[in-house]
């Protein structure tokens, strides 16, 4: 059986849609915090257990029978992030999991000047002293992000951010395709994956021109300071915790720690992978 955790999550419950195109409902399992939220794949004939990262026995439950266990990386930071990978490696040990998959990120490293990826690589050396088998997936940056950080520009045509550097933006559904492959052809990869990403890499420059050609409006692109940044960021009620975290993306990207990109997810899914007009287009359509 192939469990997955945060199945109602964005690239967890994709990753499900996809399994469940490939092999029959019995043989999938999801762990979610809340069960009713999945009902639907229940009702498809999917396993439904409750798992919760801050109680590992629920775990160890959710994971019973798991050949293969998909780790949705936790949305934590920090020491919080780090603990419920920690309770996930261990339930899976005591369950008996046949090998864990990640979802790490490029640029996963312990002197990342981002802290997710900072935090992914603390959770592959868990993984490696697991004495399981294991894959981490080091998926492309989430095109996600950058749309979330181009919606106060959707109308007003003003991209103002401080300053970045190229960006392998990736899609969902494209690592979600490519999860799911992984996950039904065993053995594809041991240990750390190449960079999944798209075909190109983008720093906003780039995407304002994008923009301004999906949309036929001009857009422009401002650098603003960090610290600057941070007091608009502040003065919307955002916590500074928060704040911090995403200027580390922006100082991650001007050292270059997202900028590779590889042919390994274009040859997982069988196709290139959706750019990054394709998924704004997508986006803005809604």
């Amino acid at each position: 059986m192939i469990i997955v955790t945060g199945a109602t999550g964005k690239l967890g419950r994709r990753t499900v849609e996809r399994l469940l195109e490939r092999v029959p409902a019995d043989r999938v399992g999801v762990s979610v915090r809340d069960p009713h939220k999945a009902r639907a794949l229940a009702d498809r004939g999917v396993r439904v257990r409750q798992g919760d990262f801050d109680d590992p026995a629920s775990l160890v439950h959710a994971f019973e029978g798991a050949e293969q266990l998909l780790l949705v990386s936790l949305d934590r930071v920090g020491e919080e992030c780090v603990a419920g990978h920690r309770t996930a490696v261990d339930a899976a040990v005591k369950a008996g999991v046949g090998r864990i998959l990640y979802t790490s990120q490029m640029g996963a490293a312990h002197d990342s000047r981002f802290q997710a990826c900072r935090d992914h690589a603390v959770t592959e050396e868990m993984l490696r002293s697991s004495g399981l088998p294991w894959t981490a997936l080091r998926n492309g940056f989430y095109a996600a992000s950058a749309l979330q950080f181009l919606e106060p520009s959707r109308h007003t045509g003003g991209i103002v951010l401080p300053a970045d550097g190229p960006v392998a933006w990736t899609g969902h559904d494209d690592l979600a395709e490519a999860t799911a492959v992984i996950l039904t052809e065993e053995g594809r990869f041991e240990g750390p994956t190449p960079p999944l990403t798209g075909t190109a890499a983008l720093d906003f420059d780039a995407v304002a021109g994008i923009a301004s050609l999906a949309t036929g409006r001009p857009f422009t692109r401002t650098v603003v300071p960090d610290g600057a940044f941070r007091e608009q960021f502040l003065a919307h009620g955002a916590p500074a915790p928060a704040a911090d975290l995403v200027l580390s993306i922006f100082a991650a990207a001007r050292h270059g720690e997202f900028t590779a990109v590889d042919p390994t997810l274009a040859g997982l899914i069988g196709r290139e992978p959706a750019g990054f007009r394709e998924l704004l287009e997508e986006a803005w359509a809604r």
